[in-house]
């Protein structure tokens, strides 16, 4: 009992030599944990130096004509195919021509379209993602409050005691 407190010379010792080869180990691997909070440091100011670009910018014309612009795509994407299948019934010969013409697109610009609609939709995805609020949990005004004791359980519970 008490060999190794013996060798190394007791508690502090011990805690010494922990701290020591924690030290000489941080050289060759970096500690996670500062590097995670070195990160974290380093992506808030970076958001903060970009949120004061935009602090006191009023929307002018020009930037309320983009945003406009910027919510016609989903739109125009359902309608416009919804569109095609009314004119696939109004036009099918129409419509034949024209498919034969989309099935003459070379295949890298295919690719490039699909490409940019990801990165469209991907890009709004991940912004709606980053500044989602959180949303708080509904209450109804005839709710009992937090810690209430449900009567008609309490009551079964006093009956069930053997």
């Amino acid at each position: 009992m008490g060999l190794i407190g013996r060798v190394l010379g007791g508690g502090a010792a011990t805690t010494a030599l922990g701290g020591a080869v924690t030290s000489v180990a941080e050289v060759f691997t970096p500690n996670a944990t500062k590097k995670l909070e070195a990160d974290a440091a380093a992506y808030l100011a970076a958001l903060n130096e970009h949120g004061a670009e935009f602090q006191y910018a009023s929307p002018g014309l020009f930037d309320r004509f983009v945003n406009g612009l910027n919510r016609l795509p989903r739109p125009m994407l359902a309608l416009g195919t919804l569109g095609l299948f009314v004119y696939a019934m109004i036009d099918p010969a129409g419509f034949s021509a024209r498919m034969v013409g989309l099935n003459q697109v070379p295949e890298p610009l295919w690719w490039l379209l699909g490409a940019i609609v990801s990165f469209y939709f991907g890009a709004r995805e991940a912004y709606h993602f980053r500044n989602r609020t959180p949303v708080a949990a509904a209450s109804s005004p005839a709710a009992p409050p937090p810690g209430a004791e449900n009567a008609a359980l309490a009551e079964l519970l006093a009956k069930a005691q053997f």
